[in-house]
């Protein structure tokens, strides 16, 4: 070595110690510095949930740690959620009951939006109403929302459920069963009621009969609301950004939807006068104050869930809904 760097034992020494002890301080604060954990919500395609993804795709959720998981169903959401793969999952309100049945910590924070007229009855050609079920094969999904609709729809018909057969189909079987002709009428939502309509299914009952009843929200682990409010709090504001950019331009909008909806954008809009998309202030009315719309909901849910032999026992409802998170801005 010249002269100029050759190192003594001492300086030699004093460098190591200097490197242990910045390496002890650098485990000694480490944890504040690691990288945050990124938030993942779970999500399958619904008109509803769509508007985070066009806040995705427009860059609005500019923070690296938000992740959405796109998945082919909302039992795939389920599962992601239930094995901690996913922080949240957007559900209907009777999945998010059936989740809570096994793990009560999980809060809803938005509503993505209301159905009226999203969720309907299809039959075909020749059961003009549903007094003409009587004896008919009807598809249903095993779950709340389905049972309540199902109960609905008998009621106005006047026929009891014994008068008809009920076929167990999954949500991502309806297609298969309707084209098969496996069943006479079924209970879906879009957007497989606009293909299904397309292929001569004939809306004989729909959500609007049950107004302020299925709901579609963000749910996360209640853990989620201290752990990671800024990630949540931009992906509530992309929402409401995507919202305002549908009413101020629908059409391109809808062009931008139409592929991850298997719809074209003309069937986009037709589609979503089925939804209500409830605004800040609904959301706010929705979750909070004195209105909780969705705790009056989820009392009738829960209830038929029990009946329905889908969850042990009745919900509490404690930290079911959470406002806190939407944007303050009016």
């Amino acid at each position: 070595m010249t002269g100029s760097t050759r190192w003594n034992r001492r300086q030699l020494f004093a460098l190591m110690g200097g490197a242990l002890l910045a390496g002890g301080a650098a485990t000694l604060l480490a944890p504040r510095f690691l990288p945050r954990k990124p938030l993942v919500i779970a999500s399958s395609v619904w008109l509803g949930y769509e508007l985070m993804f066009l806040a995705r795709s427009e860059g609005w959720l500019s923070d690296p740690g938000i992740t959405l998981l796109e998945t082919a169903s909302a039992t795939a959401s389920l599962a992601a959620l239930a094995s901690g793969e996913a922080d949240g999952a957007a559900l209907t309100l009777d999945e998010m009951l059936r989740a809570r049945a096994t793990n009560p910590a999980l809060t809803a924070i938005l509503v993505f939006d209301v159905s009226a007229g999203a969720d309907v009855v299809l039959a075909r050609s020749g059961i003009d109403s549903p007094a003409d079920l009587k004896g008919k094969r009807i598809g249903v999904e095993q779950s709340a929302l389905g049972a309540l609709m199902l109960r609905k729809l008998l009621d106005v018909a006047g026929v009891a459920k014994s008068a008809l057969t009920v076929v167990p189909v999954t949500i991502d079987g309806h297609k298969q069963a309707w084209r098969e002709g496996r069943v006479d009428a079924l209970i879906t939502h879009e957007p497989i009621a606009s293909i299904l309509r397309a292929e001569g299914g004939y809306p004989i009952f729909d959500s609007r009969r049950i107004p302020d009843t299925i709901f579609d929200l963000l749910v996360v682990r209640t853990e989620a609301i201290q752990s990671t409010p800024g990630p949540l709090k931009q992906l509530l504001s992309g929402h409401f950004r995507a919202l305002h950019r549908l009413h101020a331009n629908p059409q391109d909008v809808s062009y931008r939807l139409a592929k991850r909806l298997g719809l074209s954008a003309t069937e986009v809009l037709v589609a979503y006068r089925g939804v209500e998309l409830p605004n800040l202030y609904q959301n706010r009315r929705y979750l909070g104050g004195a209105h909780q719309r969705v705790i009056l909901a989820a009392q009738t849910l829960s209830a038929i869930l029990v009946e329905e032999g889908l969850v042990p026992r009745m919900d509490d409802l404690k930290g079911l809904v959470n406002a806190t998170l939407l944007p303050q801005e009016n």
